[in-house]
């Protein structure tokens, strides 16, 4: 059997004939004209090809003879729901709503809206536009009107599916006055709107303009696939730009499908038939790429989980779902499992369960510091795997891959780059850096299948972000180094990188020494403006569960140990402990935010923070210190 050595050195000589061979893990209409085509600034894969995504994630495993297989795993511990859907019983819902949606005159091309919460319908209503060769854009259920109307601008949907409510919790939030607001504000308007009535709170229809989900899809006539080209997009997902204005991250049909078929084999060991649970949500590029077709492409069970990892009802809802539906690779974020560690640092609460068919798990979304890594392997005794990607790239650039050959982990590090991916360090000239030296992290052209070709409507702010500043490699806007192994190192984002009186140092390796601290459940650090220096870091703390010593005496000590650690170089010299941190609703600190707070700037409420509240806390805990003096949340504190 090949190695990894072996299989990677191919994927990058020799990508033609490398994924053309796992292509044909997949169902093709029309065999491609071109494996790679790469006559644009980045290539599209299997171009001329024609497939249905919708098919090879459903359709086929019924033609398989698999149709009692069991698809989807739905557990909602915030509504004491469990549902299970065969493969056959989600092709019969999926055709439905696909003639649901097609009756309101969406064909292939048409954009959809999905507002949806975490319910088998949102995975429903993505499948259906699959289906249809219709392109969907997911919206984190939720979010404010202002920003789902600058979303519905952007692509111009034809039709919006939403629901009555999502629960945040304890707390049911409605979505439809949200929904109908965005319409209102919005120059673009939707033809249609199917809104999925949940039995927690109904919601008021707009006569010709809203239809009810549950009637539509009972009196459509099922649709069947239609092929589409495999450079066709099969959707666009939002992500916050630097400019304030969300970039529309396109993904196409055919590499997409291709890459994450071949990744639950390569780097999640995950078979057909065995249940894989990414604990995200459909509104992020983990639920897009791992709750919805990376499982459903293999033939996996996908768990779709709409709670919390704590207080839903306890620290041990992980382990009681892992038991109850044999979930074999949980792939999560690493702020879910230190939320875990904070409310059970000793782990009691994993004794409980019967984890005998759980064999890994993977982290993901944000740098995973050492110490949670580490608290994981120690407690489950499990292969903990932290992989790297973004929203641009849809699945791994580096990773364990569990399904070639383990390498031995190492903290801090998300091993290698996974094939297809040449990583290489780069200084300010753009030139390769020597083995341990911090720079620029770039993709060496081509990139594999299933990254994104292009951004919607914005070919030249493609060009501009990502390929303009080094010539022939895909910029990551992430900084890091590789060691001495081909171990690849992920410190911080380029902008996390602070000047300390012309030292440039690295936020990410003082938050790893101070979530080695003991007492510390997590932190952030971030560069806050200095006369003298240029900037300082600011270290912010949130303790373990059960912490009852002086905030000064623990703020002396992390001082001191980033002092040791690190060196003075680093000018530690300040923190300050806080109850929580400003997140995304996905579990990444919103450390930009806390810095425009410190260096008393005027900022904006992020569009995707979980909790608005936290940035009041934040503002009060740092007046103290001096900072924060004149900051302003331009009104919406």
């Amino acid at each position: 059997m090949p190695n990894y050595a072996e299989i990677h050195a191919r994927s990058r000589k020799d990508p033609e004939g490398f994924w053309a061979e796992i292509a044909q893990g997949i169902d093709w209409t029309r065999k491609w004209d071109r494996v790679l085509d790469d006559s644009r600034p980045v290539q599209r894969w299997f171009a001329g090809g024609e497939m249905n995504t919708c098919w090879n994630a459903i359709d086929r495993h019924v033609a398989a003879g698999h149709g009692g297989r069991v698809a989807v795993i739905y557990d909602s511990p915030v509504t004491n729901t469990i549902r299970s859907f065969t493969y056959t019983e989600m092709r019969t819902r999926v055709a439905a709503f696909a003639g649901a949606l097609k009756a309101k005159g969406v064909a292939r091309g048409d954009r959809v809206i999905v507002y949806m919460p975490m319910i088998p319908e949102a995975l429903i209503a993505m499948l259906a536009c699959a289906r249809l060769g219709a392109v969907h854009s997911v919206v984190f259920g939720g979010f404010a009107a202002n920003e789902l109307a600058v979303r519905i601008d952007d692509c111009t949907p034809k039709v919006i599916v939403s629901a009555s409510c999502g629960i945040e919790g304890a707390k049911t939030l409605p979505y439809k006055p949200l929904l109908d607001g965005a319409i209102a504000i919005a120059r673009h308007k939707p033809a249609a709107c199917l809104i999925f009535q949940r039995p927690q709170l109904a919601c008021d229809l707009v006569p010709g303009r809203d239809q009810d989900w549950m009637e539509a899809e009972n009196a459509a006539k099922p649709a069947d696939c239609v092929p589409v080209l495999a450079t066709d997009p099969l959707y666009i997902l939002y992500t916050s730009g630097t400019t304030g204005q969300p970039k529309g991250v396109v993904r196409d049909n055919g590499g997409h499908a291709v890459a994450l078929k071949y990744s639950m084999s390569a780097i999640y060991d995950t078979a057909p038939g065995e249940v894989f649970w990414a604990a995200s949500d459909v509104g992020w590029v983990v639920g897009h790429s791992y709750i919805c077709y990376g499982p459903l492409l293999q033939g996996c069970t996908t768990l779709l989980f709409e709670g919390k990892p704590v207080g839903t009802p306890d620290a041990g809802v992980y382990w009681r779902i892992i038991q109850q539906h044999g979930v074999k690779t949980l792939f999560t974020a690493p702020t879910a499992f230190r939320a875990i560690r904070k409310e059970d640092p000793e782990g009691a609460l994993i004794g409980k369960y019967d984890l005998s068919k759980f064999k890994y798990l993977f982290l993901a979304g944000e740098r995973c510091d050492p110490p949670t890594l580490e608290w994981a392997m120690a407690k489950l005794n499990r292969p903990t795997v932290d992989h790297w990607w973004q929203t641009e790239t849809g699945w791994a650039i580096c990773a364990n891959p569990l399904g070639l050959e383990r390498f031995p982990i190492k903290p801090g590090s998300p091993t290698k780059p996974t094939p297809g991916w040449d990583i290489q360090v780069l200084g300010a000239d753009g030139h390769p850096l020597k083995a341990g030296e911090i720079g620029a992290l770039a993709g060496k052209l081509p990139l594999p299948p299933g990254t994104f070709p292009t951004l919607w409507n914005a070919e030249k702010r493609y060009f501009d972000s990502y390929l303009a500043e080094y010539p022939g490699y895909y910029k990551t806007g992430d900084a890091g180094y590789i060691d001495e192994d081909g171990y690849v190192y992920v410190m911080t984002r380029v902008d996390d990188v602070i000047n300390v009186a012309g030292h440039r140092l690295s936020t990410g390796q003082m938050e790893e020494v101070l979530a080695g601290h003991k007492d510390v459940a997590e932190c952030a650090v971030i560069g806050v403006a200095d006369e003298l220096k240029g900037q300082v870091p600011l270290g912010f703390v949130v303790l373990k569960a059960g912490v009852n010593r002086p905030d000064a005496e623990i703020v002396t000590e992390i001082v001191a140990l980033v002092r040791d650690k690190i060196g003075p170089v680093a000018a530690f010299k300040q923190a300050v402990i806080v109850k929580r941190l400003p997140k995304t609703r996905s579990g990444k600190i919103l450390r930009g935010t806390m810095q425009k707070i410190a260096d008393s700037q005027a900022f904006k409420q992020p569009a995707t923070i979980d909790d608005p509240a936290i940035l009041g806390e934040i503002l009060d805990s740092l007046k103290p210190l001096g900072y924060a003096k004149a900051a302003s949340s331009q009104g919406t504190l």
